[in-house]
């Protein structure tokens, strides 16, 4: 379904530029049907929500707004009584927009609703007259409105708030809860309080310029997009109080326009290159989009791990410098992959590069999917590539520290990236196809419905079907007759060397296979009903070699299939001829290519002290320590070096 208002039509998207290379298929053009993501997608609606909501309740953090509305009168020992952190609001919010992107994927279900809106009607309660909303400043008891910027994370708390509400009013416009309403009186309050004339300080975690910029493109008020600009123009004018990291840490050292890479903390770096990136696309600043282009390969090429994680220093989160990749110090928080995603996807719909959608890929398949258990009820943090001695299992109704990686956690005291990868997977369906005045795109493969109309009105629609990626087969059957020629493009990765595409037309027969290089495949025909293109990627396990100017990882390899990293984890050495060898001794020999057995990708291993050696199966990074504590390594030294 598409939405309407009595102005406009309404699509169910993350991301809705008002130009840009390709438009964005939304929640209402496609549907994943199965597969990783659709099972994904059924855990995080059945489990992780349930899991979030109660451990808000809990822990206080919903209970934050009953206190802040009750004290709004002057009862400073109510307020006193707030739990959490600075931040903790925005965990609500993040978990409303999950909840709206869910309700719009399943298209109605009662129960949500009513549970969506109790929350809502929480949350506004404790927004006070002139807008402001936030439980931990400006009552009676607290510190004032405004006055920790550098931490407190008040503009923060109200991007997210924004983005909540962007998705409500996407996926039901016409909704009557009052979650839009309570996010536009706060957004005018922000452009009162910081717009020309008046406060000109930043917030020191970026998120209010994505949440602003989003929320003037569906509401279509200029007013937010213009603040979002100022507040990203205002980064590298040292406006915040300078730290033991320095003004980088919070992006405030050099003007956006100025660096040449992402840098300081890498959530906040990636959430302001995101609203970067939509005020360069709202302001036609193409100066500045060719900027972000720029970073977004620097950061990629030199600052990014094999699983697209970024982040290598723990004790600032942040990005290190060029090469600087430890494997065993990695922090690769898993909110920085879903910022990256975010920023990447925003370039992606700007300047239509493939090599955006393979790092989304990327990060998808080995950060993102890594974090939540397969019972979604248990979290990564932090997600290392090395881990040396086996993790102590998180104790089940227990708060655990943040960059605790050994094991998943049900929450944390930061608990940032739960409800972060619940409003990832319940809107993962608009990262998945485009669309352009040619055409359709596929970026993202997956079993999925597709409907949509061009720019022409023409009707396309097709099914996926795939096994993405246990299988290199993805099958797209077109269901209608087409008026006209329309083009299909299909993402070729750049590991997929040798892949091969074909045509199964239900009048010419089926063609012979072409070549499909590395980038994209574009196939332009008056399609009919029944037609299927088939595009077969290679899926044999590859050893990587790292860029020799990581020294941490200089004499290693990876093994990769598809997309998918893999790691070696000690639950496997048992029943080998390297049981009692200790996991720091193993080598792997390069000279016997991994291979793949009945479903599993096998290395040669031998144990530099005692010369044993054995086939040994690897796990999939995003599935390891399922089984319990392990020790775990993604890169293994090289036999001989």
């Amino acid at each position: 379904m598409i939405f309407q208002t009595t102005t406009t039509t309404v699509h169910a998207v993350p991301v809705a530029p008002s130009n840009g290379a390709l438009r964005p298929l939304g929640l209402d053009e496609v549907r994943i049907t199965g597969g990783i993501w659709g099972r994904r997608q059924e855990v995080n609606g059945s489990a992780t929500l349930a899991h979030l909501e109660h451990w808000l309740e809990r822990e206080g953090w919903l209970a934050n707004f009953d206190l802040a509305a009750a004290g709004a009168g002057g009862a400073a020992e109510l307020v006193a009584r707030r739990r959490g952190r600075e931040f903790s609001d925005s965990e609500v919010y993040k978990t409303l927009e999950a909840f709206a992107w869910e309700i719009g994927r399943r298209g109605g279900d009662d129960e949500l609703e009513a549970r969506f809106r109790r929350i809502v009607e929480r949350v506004g309660a404790a927004q006070e007259e002139d807008g402001y909303l936030n439980t931990r400043f400006g009552r009676p008891g607290q510190p004032p409105r405004w006055s920790d910027l550098e931490w407190g994370h008040e503009l923060y708390c109200l991007g997210h708030l924004f983005q909540a509400a962007v998705a409500r009013f996407r996926t039901r416009p016409d909704a009557d809860d009052g979650l839009i309403g309570i996010a536009r009186r706060a957004a005018d309050l922000v452009c009162s309080v910081f717009g020309p004339g008046g406060d000109e300080r930043i917030c020191g975690h970026a998120e209010v310029e994505v949440g602003l910029a989003e929320l003037g493109r569906a509401l279509g008020e200029p007013r937010y997009v213009e603040q979002a600009r100022l507040f990203v123009e205002r980064h590298g004018r040292g406006t915040l109080r300078d730290i033991e990291w320095g003004r980088s840490y919070y992006q405030d050292d050099v003007p956006v326009r100025d660096a040449e890479a992402l840098r300081g903390h890498a959530v906040r770096a990636n959430y302001l290159a995101s609203g970067a990136a939509d005020v360069a696309v709202e302001t036609d600043d193409a100066e500045l989009r060719q900027v972000l282009g720029r970073q977004w390969r620097r950061t990629v090429e030199r600052r990014t791990y094999l699983t697209g994680g970024q982040g290598s220093h723990h004790q600032d989160e942040a990005f290190g410098e060029d090469w600087e990749l430890p494997a065993d110090r990695a922090y690769s928080e898993t909110c920085a992959g879903i910022a990256s995603v975010m920023f990447g996807w925003r370039m992606l719909l700007a300047e239509a590069d493939p090599g955006y959608a393979d790092l989304i890929e990327r990060t998808l398949f080995n950060v993102v999917e890594t974090s939540p258990s397969a019972e979604g009820t248990a979290f990564y943090y932090a997600n290392t590539l090395h881990q040396r001695v086996p993790g102590a299992p998180a104790e089940a109704d227990a708060v655990s520290p943040r960059a605790h990686s050994s094991l998943r956690a049900p929450w944390f005291d930061v608990a940032c990236c739960p409800p972060n990868t619940a409003r990832t997977f319940a809107s993962l369906a608009g990262y998945v196809a485009t669309a352009d005045e040619h055409g359709v795109q596929l970026h993202q493969y997956a079993p999925a419905e597709v409907r949509t109309r061009l720019a022409d009105g023409q009707e396309v629609a097709f099914d996926v079907d795939t096994t993405y990626p246990a299988s290199g087969s993805v099958r797209v059957r077109v269901l209608t007759d087409a008026s006209s020629p329309w083009r299909l493009s299909l993402r070729v990765p750049p590991w997929a060397a040798g892949a091969e595409w074909r045509i199964r037309g239900v009048e010419g027969g089926t063609e012979p296979w072409s070549p499909a290089e590395p980038g994209v495949v574009t196939i332009d025909r008056p399609f009919a009903a029944g037609d299927e293109i088939e595009l077969l990627l290679p899926m044999a396990p590859r050893f990587t070699a790292p860029d020799p100017r990581v020294d941490a990882v200089r004499g290693c390899l990876a093994v990769e299939r598809g997309p998918e990293v893999f790691a070696l984890e000690s639950v496997d050495l048992a029943g080998t001829a390297l049981e009692a060898s200790d996991f720091a001794d193993l080598r792997v020999d390069p000279a016997v290519p991994p291979r793949e057995d009945a479903g599993r990708v096998l290395v040669t291993l031998v144990d530099a002290r005692t010369g044993a050696r054995d086939e040994v199966p690897l796990v999939r990074y995003h599935e390891w320590a399922e089984r319990g504590p392990s020790t775990m390594r993604v890169w293994l030294p090289v036999l001989g070096v």
